[in-house]
C-alpha cells in the first residue's frame, strides 16, 4: 500500500519541500510572482525557468532549490490561488451562515466576486486558470480543491435543504463549483456582457441548482445555531 501512494505522487511533477525562513519564503513568493506575470505574457506553453530565473534575477541552480521544473513552478501557482479562493469563500461562509436559511442571488453573487476579486490580485491569475484546466499534469489540483469546497458547502447547506439527498446536493454543489471557475475566466474574456450581470445571471444559474421546486414542496429550513 505504502508503494503505491509513492509511486502515485512521483508521476506528478512534486514541488520541494517548502522553505520556513522569512527569507526563502518571499523568494518563493517572488518567483511565483515573476512566473505569474511571465505566464500571461507568453503563455503555458512558451514559459521556461530560464524565463523566469532571467526576470527575476536568479540562476537556474537558485530556482532550483525551490522548485523541480515549469511544471512544479506552475502547480505551486496553481494551489496558491485555489488556497486564496477558498480562504475567500470560507470567510465569507463563517460570517454568514448562522443567519442564512438558503443561499440567496445576492450572497451567491458575493461569493462569486470575493473569489473574483482574489483572481484579479494575482499576477497572471486568469492563465494559472486555463492552466488547470488544460495541462493534464495540473488537472489534480483544480479537482482536488473543488471536491474540498463541495464538501464544506454540502455540509453547511445539508440542513437547510432536507429534501435533497447528500449525494444529490453533493452533485449539485460540485457541478456549480465548475461553473463558478469558468466565469472567472469569462470575466476577463468575454466583453459583451457587463462584470455585474455576469456575476448576476451566474448566481442565478447557481441558486436555481439548488433551489428547484421539482425537487419537493418543503420549504428550506432556517439552519440552527
Amino acid at each position: 500500500m505504502a508503494t503505491r501512494k509513492v509511486r502515485s505522487r512521483s508521476r506528478r511533477a512534486p514541488l520541494r519541500a517548502a522553505p520556513q525562513q522569512a527569507r526563502s519564503l518571499q523568494t518563493r513568493e517572488r518567483l511565483l510572482d515573476v512566473a505569474g506575470e511571465l505566464l500571461g505574457e507568453v503563455g503555458i506553453e512558451s514559459i521556461t525557468t530560464n524565463l523566469i530565473c532571467a526576470r527575476a534575477g536568479m540562476t537556474p541552480p537558485a530556482l532550483y532549490r525551490y522548485f523541480k521544473d515549469k511544471y512544479a513552478i506552475l502547480e505551486a501557482l496553481g494551489r496558491r490561488l485555489m488556497e486564496r479562493q477558498n480562504a475567500a469563500l470560507f470567510e465569507w461562509l463563517e460570517s454568514n451562515l448562522d443567519n442564512m436559511s438558503a443561499p440567496s442571488g445576492d450572497q451567491v453573487e458575493k461569493i462569486l466576486q470575493a473569489t473574483a476579486d482574489v483572481t484579479a490580485s494575482e499576477p497572471g491569475a486568469v492563465w494559472t486558470l486555463r492552466a488547470l484546466r488544460a495541462v493534464p499534469q495540473l488537472a489534480h489540483i483544480r479537482i482536488e480543491s473543488h471536491r474540498l469546497v463541495t464538501d464544506r458547502l454540502t455540509e453547511a447547506f445539508a440542513p437547510m435543504f432536507p429534501q435533497l439527498s447528500r449525494p444529490v446536493l453533493w452533485r449539485r454543489v460540485r457541478i456549480s463549483i465548475e461553473l463558478g471557475f469558468a466565469i472567472d475566466e469569462m470575466l476577463t474574456e468575454e466583453d459583451r456582457i457587463k462584470r455585474n450581470d455576469l456575476l448576476r445571471e451566474a448566481a442565478r444559474v447557481m441558486r436555481w441548482s439548488l433551489i428547484d421546486p421539482e425537487d419537493a414542496k418543503a420549504t428550506p429550513k432556517r439552519r440552527s445555531r
